[in-house]
């Protein structure tokens, strides 16, 4: 089989070799220079750079038109290079997620459009055209805007109510920088929504022939909006029944996502048990959810997704859950100024047996200014086990409530034990 990768993930966070067999099958790789530093230097494969001016698509198209080359597969698992496979796999006709069903898993409206048909509860939200067009919106109370197509909470703001909301956009004071300078062209990208309180969950899973064959539910500790203001990050596995699991496969029916890894996030309206349809992605998650995940299950997501788009089966063991539950920490660094960072509090916590491993930023190592949820680039992040959800929440709650971040300059030089 001939087979198009479409490279911008880090090699190590995807390790292509254990899903697809290098040997057995013609595997290309097409990315830039950039990205191809990380692939390894023994991998059997062949390379095509582009040159990273342009959208994915269009320069993968024409690299290709020049070549005459024929693939069997078009794969990419970057969200932000979704479509552009599926749109390079139309022009070529290779099989796979079309450019519609592609959309259901990228775009937020369409998804919850298609959530809602099936019954299954969502926030109420609109076009932020719509919105301005009609001068606020239909409910009261806290209301978010964000990109239709975002991740990582970039550009995401949440006002007091829509007519505050209308007020800051009107002055330009919105605090996200495309809609801050010109509203009106950049308005088709965004959506608004009514806020609704409750735990965050995340639901993490491979689907083959459209049925979801493994699961993991987790629960968010502090929200990815205040991660990227800044504080801390965490989840903790918990325990799905019958009824969860069944309300996934109605979302992933409602979707219509037939294979692949997803990222499935769920508010639990005030904790009641009401969950309500938020956001899902055809992708697996960020920070160490793969490792957590593999923990629990003993699934290697990326591998067993691979296997699934190359037309094979997926190589499942007969028990995914373990008794131990699972969870993961970040704390940011993007929100600092410019320069270095001195950790304190975390000590006691690294000595215990719930933590199995964990990362401190070097000292010489400048703080990241975008936000990431690599555990390696972030000031501190961790692994914790544990036996219940319950230990493991509290483990987490404690250590985010002890410890503490300071800039510091370069030339600053006091030890502090990781």
């Amino acid at each position: 089989m001939n087979i198009l990768i479409l490279h911008r993930i880090p090699y190590q966070k995807i390790n292509y070799h254990l899903g697809i067999d290098h040997d057995r099958h013609n595997v290309t790789y097409i990315g830039t220079a950039k990205q191809f530093a990380n692939l390894p230097e023994g991998l059997r494969c062949a390379r095509l750079e582009r040159p990273g001016l342009k959208d994915t698509a269009s320069e993968v198209l024409a690299i290709l038109s020049d070549l005459k080359l024929h693939f069997d597969r078009v794969i990419s698992l970057s969200e932000y290079e979704l479509l552009d496979a599926a749109k390079v796999r139309e022009a070529l006709g290779v099989p796979g997620a079309s450019i519609d069903e592609v959309m259901a898993v990228r775009d937020k409206l369409i998804m919850k459009h298609r959530a809602a048909a099936v019954g299954l509860r969502v926030p109420q939200a609109l076009p932020l055209a719509e919105f301005l067009a009609q001068g606020g919106a239909p409910w009261p109370g806290r209301t978010v805007i964000k990109p239709v197509d975002g991740a990582s909470s970039e550009d995401v703001q949440v006002f007091d109510d829509p007519a505050s909301l209308a007020g800051a956009l009107e002055s330009r004071q919105a605090g996200i920088p495309r809609l801050d300078q010109d509203l009106h062209a950049n308005a088709e990208r965004f959506e608004v929504e009514t806020f609704i309180t409750g735990p965050l969950l995340h639901l993490d899973g491979l689907v083959h022939n459209g049925k979801v064959v493994a699961l993991v539910g987790s629960r968010y500790i502090g929200t990815c909006l205040d991660y990227a203001k800044g504080q801390p990050l965490g989840s903790v596995q918990f325990k799905l029944d019958a009824a969860q699991e069944q309300w996934v496969q109605r979302a992933i029916d409602a979707i219509s996502l037939r294979s692949g890894s997803f990222h499935l996030e769920v508010i639990d309206d005030n904790g009641s048990g009401d969950w309500v349809f938020l956001e899902i992605a055809n992708r697996v998650g960020g920070a160490d959810v793969v490792d957590t995940f593999e923990m629990a299950t003993g699934i290697y997501l990326p591998a067993q997704e691979l296997a699934i788009l190359c037309g094979e089966q997926p190589d499942l063991p007969g028990s995914l859950r373990k008794t131990t539950f699972f969870g993961w920490f970040l704390f940011p660094g993007h929100h600092l100024p410019d320069g270095f960072v001195e950790l304190d509090g975390h000590q006691s916590f690294c000595k215990s047996s719930e933590l199995l491993r964990h990362s401190v930023l070097p000292r010489d190592t400048p703080l990241p200014r975008n936000i990431t949820y690599q555990a390696f680039e972030v000031p501190f992040s961790g692994v914790v086990g544990a036996e219940s959800t319950t230990a493991l929440q509290a483990w987490m709650e404690a250590l985010f409530a002890a410890v503490t971040l300071h800039p510091r300059l370069q030339e600053e030089v006091r030890e502090v034990p990781a």
